[in-house]
């Protein structure tokens, strides 16, 4: 027995001492353990880590549902979080949602976690950053290398008790020159796998490229977005669409067996391997497709929304999902299975955005394509006239139900005509919703690699191909 479902399983005898037998417990107990190792001007300047055990206790009493947590766990410490918790308890409102809790189910096999990853030092992530920083050639560079390592174990007072272990690497940098900033980003369950030097090298290319921008005015516009731009729609996606809680409230453009992508759109959450193997409610975790073929079939669930929707818990219950909803963590837009080939056929002047300026390349000299990332670059190749997007960011929900959002470049745009580059373009914002953008034949193509991203906050991962669309809404830019 692991540490943590020892642990677990201490709270829960202890609870059912002293609220009796008739309690309804579940006990998740944490282990994580950080590192970050910073840079900015080209140098270490932070390293940090950070490891902590949470006991987390959900306690339902008399109908009454009351939570506590405590990173103190000695005797006494775990003896208060149980009385604090009962009376938390009955001083709450009834909870006529309470769904239960989980029978004893099987884990589902997973991958077993990298060791060396999750005992990383500061030595391995430097080494990471002092390639960065030396493939960029000169470039003043910043960014982080990160690794963390998470255990956990779970009990709950019907006899559900589960224990597992993950580890996960990220690096994230950018290249600066004279004001444009290149960016490159890899995640991975191995330290190993990360490449400091390749990620350096692109950064520094997509800088270099990004010098003296025109800008172009508002229109809708074919385009090609990087993986590090569709982890924003996946990230998305997953938040408010996919959401079971908005899902079971109406407030989600899903309609489970509907055609709502394009076909050659299938996305599934994958999280074995990338986290623990269970949720917070002790739901084993296992893939999930939620759209295949470009038919939505699922939506991630906890108990409750799952309870609320009429079906079963899909292994997304977390400690803020009954408040935020169940949010699947670990999307994977799936590649195409063979190459895009042929010029794009999105030749309606409404999709073309304005004028075309002079067709010189970025680097001066015609061909040269030195900003597309290799996954984007056969969709690049393919397009007649349109943009190159690096990345999505500062994005915001305007309408929840059909996933209209609003944000801006960053990173790197480019102007593509006749499948090369030729010309650095300035930040643009968007108003565009990305059901939409990803509807029936609005995908005009799609990489046939996917790349591992982590996300901007936290430690989840995102796995996607290049995308290219047939019209994005850009309605300004940068400063307006």
């Amino acid at each position: 027995m692991s540490a943590e479902l020892n642990l677990a399983a201490r709270v829960i005898e202890l609870t059912r001492q002293l609220a009796g037998t008739g309690a309804e417990a579940e006990v998740v107990v944490a282990h994580s353990a950080e590192a970050l190792t910073r840079f900015a001007n080209s140098a270490i300047h932070q390293n940090v880590a950070d490891a902590t055990t949470t006991v987390r206790l959900r306690l339902h009493l008399d109908g009454r549902t009351a939570g506590g947590s405590t990173t103190v766990t000695d005797a006494d410490g775990l003896r208060s979080l149980v009385e604090r918790t009962i009376a938390a308890a009955r001083l709450s409102p009834p909870d006529a949602t309470w769904p239960g809790l989980t029978p004893p189910t099987a884990l589902r096999p997973a991958p077993g976690h990298d060791e060396a990853t999750a005992a990383a030092g500061p030595q391995e992530r430097a080494a990471l950053v002092r390639d960065f920083v030396r493939a960029a050639g000169g470039l003043e560079t910043a960014g982080f290398c990160r690794t963390a390592y998470a255990s956990g174990g779970f009990a709950n007072t019907l006899g559900q008790a589960v224990h597992g272990r993950s580890a996960d690497a990220a690096m994230d940098g950018i290249a600066r020159l004279d004001g444009a900033d290149g960016v490159a980003r890899r995640a991975s369950g191995r330290l190993t796998d990360l490449d400091g030097a390749a990620l350096g090298a692109r950064a520094a290319a997509k800088a270099r490229a990004g010098a003296r921008p025109i800008e172009l005015p508002p229109g809708r516009y074919e385009i090609v977005l990087e993986p590090t731009a569709v982890a924003d729609l996946l990230e998305n996606l997953a938040g408010f669409g996919f959401n079971g809680k908005a899902f079971a409230q109406h407030q989600s453009f899903a309609e489970l067996g509907a055609q709502q992508f394009d076909e050659s759109i299938t996305i599934a959450d994958t999280p074995l391997g990338a986290t623990l193997p269970f949720d917070a409610e002790g739901t084993p975790r296992d893939t999930l497709t939620l759209v295949e073929s470009g038919v939505t079939r699922a939506v991630s669930h906890d108990r409750t929304s799952a309870a609320e929707a009429g079906t079963t818990s899909t292994g997304h219950a977390s400690p803020s999902s009954r408040s935020w909803g169940p949010i699947a963590a670990d999307l994977r837009l799936a590649p195409a299975t063979k190459p895009a080939s042929g010029p794009s056929h999105a030749s309606d002047p409404a999709l073309t955005g304005g004028p075309h300026p002079a067709n010189t390349s970025v680097s001066g000299q015609p061909g040269q394509s030195e900003p597309v990332e290799e996954t984007a670059r056969p969709l690049v190749t393919g397009m007649r006239r349109g943009l190159l997007v690096t990345d999505l960011w500062y994005t915001r929900v305007l309408d929840q139900k059909s996933l209209v959002v609003t944000g801006l470049t960053r990173n790197g745009v480019w102007l593509i005509e006749d499948g090369e580059v030729t010309a650095a373009v300035g930040n643009l914002r968007f108003t565009q919703s990305y059901p939409q953008a990803l509807g029936p034949g609005a995908v005009l193509g799609i990489g046939t690699e996917t790349v591992a991203l982590p996300d901007r906050w936290s430690g989840v991962r995102y796995t996607a191909p290049a995308l290219h669309l047939a019209s994005w809404n850009f309605t300004g830019n940068a400063s307006g």
